[in-house]
């Protein structure tokens, strides 16, 4: 074979994939044609167009050189530098150049959009018990629109210390920042793999959250005959208008605090005296008055008003939980409304 490569030239770029595709034949050509991108096809397909005559000694080469380069690799790591390589001598350099841009700049915001694509209440477990460094770091890097959901479900002291240390960042060497975001990004999806449970009951426990009260006892009912383990940790998520009574005094006066009065009143439209009387107690002393004179002088409503009014109350009730501004199911007054 050494005769060979001293009298032939060997074929180089979309010429060598040309003369390679010709020779397998059109089953096996056609075949890992489909794994091609649609420029890579039309330089392929315009090589074969133009191809000059092509000797068996350059096939032969090209073949020797594939199958070296095959056993070469079989133990491999990919790496941009491992791409280059590979496209030199297929593509054009120009093309090789615009596909290492490419692929350099989406390797830096890989790991980033990774994460953006989760959901808040997932990255919000893993930073807050990271320093708040850390969690800066992270909210820094992720997508804005994501960044501000997540700064929303944190405690207001963690949330300040943590857009006080995204301000004051310096400049991270770039072999130090492509270390600690390996390190992030192997430490999140393993906290992540971890959570997927408890995320997926989270987003059904959302999803009964926002059902008929009959309907979410249907499911529920069902559930528990079916998979009682899960149906437990629902209802331990789940979180009704019903269960506003069962709030310590300070955590309904601050949800209450942030209704409107007509939605109240509506709410409250259909309620037992006992119920009504708790809810009451959170008010004002002039918001209970006003409150109280609709409620005697208003007409009745429909169910799904009184509905919408419920259930916007319980989603605020939901959304302050989130944010750390009271708890839902607190085990004392002290614990029930904190920062």
């Amino acid at each position: 074979m050494s005769a060979v490569t001293r009298v032939a030239r060997p074929l180089q770029g979309s010429d060598r994939v040309a003369a390679l595709l010709m020779t397998m034949g059109r089953p096996v050509a056609a075949r890992l044609m489909k794994h091609f991108q649609p420029e890579e096809i039309k330089a392929i397909t315009r090589a074969i167009a133009e191809m000059r005559p092509v000797s068996t000694a350059q096939v032969e080469l090209a073949i020797e050189e594939f199958a070296t380069q095959f056993v070469a690799g079989a133990n491999v790591v990919g790496s941009p530098s491992d791409v280059e390589r590979l496209l030199d001598g297929v593509l054009p350099p120009e093309q090789i150049s615009a596909i290492m841009t490419d692929i350099l700049g989406s390797t830096n915001h890989t790991i980033w959009d990774r994460i953006s694509g989760v959901s808040e209440g997932t990255i919000a477990a893993y930073v807050i018990k990271e320093h708040p460094q850390i969690a800066a770091l992270v909210l820094s890097k992720v997508k804005p629109s994501c960044a501000a959901k997540v700064l929303g479900h944190l405690p207001e002291a963690m949330r300040n210390a943590v857009m006080r240390r995204m301000l004051g960042f310096k400049p991270i060497v770039d072999e130090t920042m492509r270390i600690i975001e390996n390190t992030i990004h192997e430490d999140f999806m393993v906290n992540l793999a971890r959570n997927a449970g408890a995320d997926t009951h989270a987003r059904i426990a959302d999803i009964i959250n926002k059902m008929e009260r009959d309907d979410m006892e249907n499911v529920l009912s069902s559930l528990a005959s079916t998979r009682p383990k899960s149906a437990e940790i629902l209802k331990g998520l789940l979180f009704t208008f019903d269960d506003i009574i069962s709030l310590p005094p300070r955590a309904r006066t601050a949800l209450f605090d942030q209704v409107p009065n007509d939605r109240t009143v509506m709410a409250l439209k259909g309620t037992d005296a006992q119920f009504r009387e708790v809810i009451l107690q959170s008010l004002g002393s002039r918001v209970r008055r006003m409150v109280e004179q609709e409620l005697m002088s208003s007409e009745p409503a429909s169910h799904r008003d009184v509905h919408e009014a419920r259930r916007a109350i319980t989603d605020m009730a939901l959304e302050m939980a989130g944010r750390g501004e009271i708890e839902l199911n607190a085990g004392g007054e002290d614990e029930a409304y904190v920062r």
